[in-house]
């Protein structure tokens, strides 16, 4: 018999959850792009831009971790702090030519960001793990007891004969002990390889974890944000 699934808490929209975790994603990659573009090291950038190196690698690494304000100074730094929307989908496009914004005789452009994910460098693998780790830590930290049932699940999987993951589950036991989440939040190698071990999202219920997966899927084709066939009012 299954195990006892807990009363799930209000614990996010997982699509709202994806999409701005990829967001996220893809601002910190083109800041670093930006920064190495103009010859800048994290130490001279973190300097200019009054912060530590570690919260620099935060912010480029796309981490929800630094406030908004810390990655806007990273933004004016490099000279685009008026930006996001291009560095985020990199689409500008003028009103449609026969738009009321077309004929005013002060046209806005209209701005269209265009999320998405892409099977180059596992991006997607990557997106998808992560953004289910999030949504299981949060419910992890809302039924705390729950963590003994990822143990258990741990301690059977060591059980069960040797294996290339043995490392990694002790890893595990020690990150749920301590609830060291940050450790399987991130970017690095390592925080991937724990992912891959992971007894975690074994804990999502079904629909938590069908909602993401079905985000990611929505994000590979791409998930455009602004209408460039808004109505306009006159």
């Amino acid at each position: 018999m299954a195990a006892h699934q807990p009363h799930r808490p209000d614990i996010g929209r997982p699509d709202t959850s994806v999409l701005e975790r990829q967001l996220l994603l893809q601002l910190g990659d083109r800041l670093k792009r930006l920064r190495q573009a103009k010859g800048l090291g994290t130490v001279e950038m973190a300097e200019r831009v009054g912060i530590s190196r570690p919260t620099l690698r935060a912010v480029e690494a796309g981490d929800p971790g630094p406030a908004m304000g810390t990655y806007l100074r990273v933004m004016s730094v490099l000279g685009v702090a008026g930006d996001l929307a291009l560095l985020s989908g990199d689409v500008l496009q003028p009103p449609p030519p026969d738009s009321a914004a077309a004929r005013s005789r002060r046209p806005r452009p209209i701005v269209q960001v265009t999320v998405t994910a892409n099977d180059a460098g596992h991006q997607v693998q990557d997106l998808q793990s992560l953004a289910l780790h999030e949504q299981a830590v949060r419910f992890v930290r809302a039924h705390p007891e729950l963590v003994n049932q990822a143990l258990d699940t741990l301690q059977r999987w060591l059980s069960a004969g040797d294996s290339r993951s043995s490392g990694l589950w002790r890893e595990w036991q020690d990150i749920l002990r301590h609830q060291s989440w940050r450790k399987v939040l991130g970017r690095t190698r390592r925080a991937q390889e724990l992912r891959q071990a992971s007894p975690l999202v074994t804990l999502l219920p079904d629909d938590v974890r069908g909602d993401v997966l079905a985000q990611v899927r929505a994000l590979k084709k791409g998930i455009k944000l602004g209408d460039v066939e808004q109505q306009e009012t006159t």
